[in-house]
């Protein structure tokens, strides 16, 4: 509604935009793709202002399911609803090109921090700017958990369900996928009872102001005529994007044998794209155990390395696998150059992560659109979005124990079972600076990337002054 239109006390509501060609939409999307740091929050948020507010492209409660809906996907949810947004105003063309730019630079970026990291990353100034930046990625993720369980916690069944989820992947080692498959399903039943503590809402929020009606956009509320899918037509969807995923996955498997470091790539990131709910904070603690206890691609610390690239460059965080891919097939090479059978593996990592992404929203949306104000969906959503945030709590004290501690000792009794830090093997250096990047984000509201920036600065001048090794 317009200024004149308050002033005036009326509720005449504004024209909607003009018709937007896929050229035009392309440059939005470069712009979004290139501003796109911050993590999932950020990335929304931003969305948010350029497509609801700014361009008025899709109202406030449109965006919202369709944000909604990318929550309760596996893979990165702002990438997702990139993609369900773009198919929105321009069918599959629209969908590849928004979700494809949206991963775009930072596939760029991770692969020349990638190389940097292969080649310097022992020298000490490289590791001592590593180690600030350690530091700062806890902060982050801290913030991550603040930000989510603000929006997400508002009664105290969510608060429950977030802490039970946290004792059970912490302490029991339950699988994360099934801990959110729970809440959904109680969620889910809530919601359909009309149970009000379910009526929450979830995702990272979004800017606050005025809503932009969906009647006011250029999307409007109509159901979309390429929403209406035959049977025949989802199927041939289904098909086109499950043959772009799994074809290299099998020629892979019978070219080089399960036991190569590219077959294992193109497998494990593969299931990791059908079991990542939650979004990257959710899932990076599992790949971090997998890759450096199970596989062997990364050392402890690495994988906080790999964070805080995707933490400083644009783009979904989930690019982090890409760097996991990378040095994974960059110390396995086989006959090839270590940095050839690094970008290799970077990119095929990259490849079976994102391409599901799109399969996920081209067969689903349709059915979703169908869906919009369904209170049962919507209660499944916000019991999932609490269950996240206990799944991130885990990630957090996980990067704080490997980033603060020298050593881990594993503890078990009956089903307990988690990783203990040793107190004598504290690095002051790294708590202080811990310290200082948490207190700055969280009493001093410091963005990501200052705080990235000092932290890594403050670790090179504590190398270069001869205070860490």
């Amino acid at each position: 509604m317009s200024a004149e239109a308050l002033a005036a006390g009326t509720t005449t509501p504004r024209s909607r935009p003009a018709e937007v060609t896929l050229g035009e939409a392309f440059w939005v999307w470069l712009r979004i793709a290139s501003l796109s740091f911050g993590g999932p929050a950020g990335q929304i948020a931003m969305m948010h202002r350029v497509l609801v507010e700014e361009k008025r492209w899709i109202g406030e409660h449109r965006f919202l399911h369709a944000l909604n809906y990318c929550m309760v996907l596996p893979g990165p949810e702002a990438q997702q609803l990139a993609t369900y947004i773009g198919w929105l105003m321009h069918r599959t063309k629209g969908g590849i090109v928004a979700g494809g730019l949206f991963v775009l630079p930072g596939v760029v970026s991770i692969m020349a921090l990638s190389w940097i990291y292969a080649l310097y990353g022992k020298l000490g100034i490289v590791s001592a700017l590593f180690f600030g930046l350690k530091a700062a990625v806890l902060a982050i993720v801290l913030q991550a958990v603040v930000r989510i369980s603000s929006r997400a916690l508002k009664n105290n069944v969510m608060r429950a369900m977030a802490a039970f989820a946290f004792v059970l992947i912490f302490f029991v080692g339950i699988p994360f996928p099934l801990i959110v498959l729970a809440a959904g399903v109680i969620g889910y039943f809530g919601g359909r009872a009309g149970l009000a503590v379910f009526k929450v809402g979830g995702g990272h929020g979004v800017a606050k102001g005025a809503i932009v009606e969906d009647a006011e956009t250029l999307l409007g509320e109509e159901f979309p005529a390429h929403a209406r899918v035959a049977p025949r037509e989802a199927i041939r969807t289904a098909g086109v994007w499950l043959a772009l995923w799994l074809v290299p996955v099998a020629i892979l498997l019978v070219w080089l044998g399960p036991a190569n470091v590219f077959s294992q790539i193109a497998t494990f990131f593969s299931t990791l794209a059908v079991v990542t709910f939650g979004g990257a904070y959710a899932v990076l603690a599992y790949v971090a155990q997998e890759a450096v206890q199970s596989y062997h691609w990364l050392q402890p610390g690495e994988m906080l390395d790999g964070l805080g690239m995707a933490e400083t460059t644009p783009g979904p965080l989930i690019m982090v696998l890409q760097f996991v891919g990378f040095m994974g097939a960059y110390r396995a090479p086989g006959m090839l150059h270590p940095l050839l059978a690094g970008t290799l593996g970077g990119l095929l990592a990259t490849w079976v992560t994102f391409i599901p992404c799109f399969l996920w929203i081209f067969l689903g949306a349709p059915f979703i659109e169908r869906l919009r104000g369904n209170a049962a969906v919507a209660g499944a959503l916000s019991a999932i979005t609490a269950a996240v945030v206990g799944v991130i709590l885990n990630l957090a004290i996980w990067f704080a124990i490997h980033t603060i501690f020298r050593q881990v000792q594993p503890f078990a009794a009956g089903p307990v079972r988690f990783d203990m830090p040793v107190l004598a093997s504290v690095d002051l250096w790294a708590l202080l600076l811990s310290a200082a990047a948490i207190v700055a984000m969280l009493r001093f509201k410091a963005g990501a990337i200052p705080t990235l920036l000092v932290a890594s600065a403050a670790g090179v001048i504590l190398y270069l002054t001869g205070l860490t090794r």
